[in-house]
């Protein structure tokens, strides 16, 4: 990365507003699309006659496209710019919702989340990019919060109307619909994005209080960065905090979670769905809270928030299943609200991320750490399909109680090994930094 001097600028202009909303409304879409079978699994599982494995297979193959995708958008951005890659990850999200308005089998809507999962891999770290080309360096934590806080309405938008709209309509006008907002969004970024500012030919960030001037760039295309950023023990931290945060809310909100609060615990579709919004606005709460805690304690993040968000999640979920026949709806509310932690505390890992690793690999580093969710995620979800069916419970038929409490039970391996790497990289990053003392050398027996 490289440094210039300029005089200092007086700051984002309205054009940069623009941009960034123009480019947080596609990010919401992208969202709703990433969530739009959220509210209507069941409705999927009926509609292609599909048991929990192949549900499950829609959420895994989006998400496993999804995180595989992201050293290679990267690689993509840090060469043609926000512009062009997110106008193309809006239109493979069109072609993806297209593709499921009008499938005839589980194939060819398995295809359609693949594309969905390409798409929306996109979005995300071309709004990061926007933040870094457009807006002051000293701003760019809570213009990246607020980005993170935005989004999340599209999982609102998924999880009613969206199901209303289903429910009176067809399934092909639905999800058609979605596609053609898709279309109305890739025109939009195209016409109205811009890859930096129009007075400078490169991407740059310009840090308002000192006047310097860095050109946005990365080594994320080449092995040695990869391994470069491996190698730190804080990158390692960052994606194990990654892993072990959010996963359980993301099998929820994504799939799980309106199966089991409507056919598992009898709830309506109406109470089901205030239950996972509330996950939602919760989630948009806790973000500038924890955002403000973690730059408090840098140095006892993961032990003061990352690991007790794990614990939470854990207890909650150990609250609902042991309780004998269906939970009371406090208790449901408690798990939403449990839930909701983790995507907040999960952002602590890009904490990590952006702390331990030189500016000219932090792309790679950022790949890295947002795939360790999405990879947990997509185990979680198949792992929990997978247990509903091993019991015989795995269409909407079949669907019971006791089934999805087994099936849930399979999220605390997860929790339990990346616990454990948090707690391990945590030392060894602090041994690095020389924070405390290496471990003494074993002896050898004579």
């Amino acid at each position: 990365m490289s440094s210039l001097s300029r005089p200092a600028s007086a700051g984002p202009g309205v054009r940069a507003w623009v941009i960034w909303t123009v480019g947080v409304a596609a990010y919401v879409l992208a969202i709703t699309n990433r969530s739009s079978l959220s509210a209507v699994g069941v409705d999927a599982a009926a509609r292609f006659d599909a048991d929990a494995a192949t549900l499950s297979m829609f959420a895994v193959v989006q998400l496993a496209v999804y995180g595989g995708m992201q050293i290679p958008v990267g690689v993509l951005l840090d060469r043609y710019g926000a512009r062009p890659i997110m106008t193309i990850g809006m239109l493979l999200m069109a072609v993806g919702q297209l593709t499921m308005a009008v499938s005839p089998s589980v194939g060819v809507a398995i295809l359609a989340r693949m594309l969905l999962g390409a798409g929306d891999a996109a979005v995300f770290p071309g709004v990061l990019r926007l933040i870094a080309t457009w807006f002051p360096a000293q701003r760019g934590p809570i213009m990246v919060q607020l980005t993170g806080i935005v989004g999340q309405t599209g999982q609102l938008v998924a999880l009613v109307p969206l199901a209303a709209l289903l429910h009176a309509t067809s399934w092909s006008i639905t999800f058609g619909s979605i596609a053609g907002l898709g279309v109305l969004f890739a025109v939009l970024v195209f016409l109205l994005i811009r890859n930096h500012p129009p007075d400078r030919d490169e991407d740059v960030s310009v840090d308002t209080d000192t006047g310097a001037i860095r050109v946005v760039t990365s080594a994320v295309d080449t092995g040695a960065g990869i391994r470069a950023a491996w190698a730190h023990p804080g990158t390692r931290l960052a994606f194990w905090s990654h892993f072990t945060t959010p996963f359980a809310g993301t099998a929820f909100v994504l799939l799980w979670g309106m199966p089991f609060l409507t056919a598992g615990e009898g709830r309506t579709t109406a109470e089901a769905a205030s239950i996972m919004s509330l996950y939602v606005v919760v989630g948009m709460a806790l973000g500038p809270i924890m955002g403000e805690l973690s730059r408090r304690i840098p140095h006892l993040r993961s032990r003061a928030l990352v690991l007790p968000t794990v614990a939470v999640q854990a207890i909650a979920w150990l609250a609902v299943i042991a309780h004998p026949g269906p939970a009371p709806l406090w208790l449901l509310l408690a798990l939403a609200v449990a839930l909701a932690t983790g995507g907040p505390a999960s952002m602590i890992a890009f904490d990590h991320a952006r702390t331990h690793n030189p500016s000219h690999r932090l792309s790679t580093a950022t790949g890295v750490t947002n795939a360790g969710g999405f990879l947990a995620a997509l185990i979680a979800i198949l792992l929990i399909g997978l247990a509903l069916d091993l019991q015989g419970a795995g269409t909407p038929a079949t669907y019971r109680l006791d089934a999805f409490r087994i099936a849930f039970l399979t999220q605390l391996p997860l929790w339990a090994l990346g616990a454990t790497f948090i707690v391990v990289e945590r030392k060894r990053t602090r041994i690095r930094l020389g924070m405390d003392p290496p471990r003494a050398p074993r002896r050898r027996r004579g």
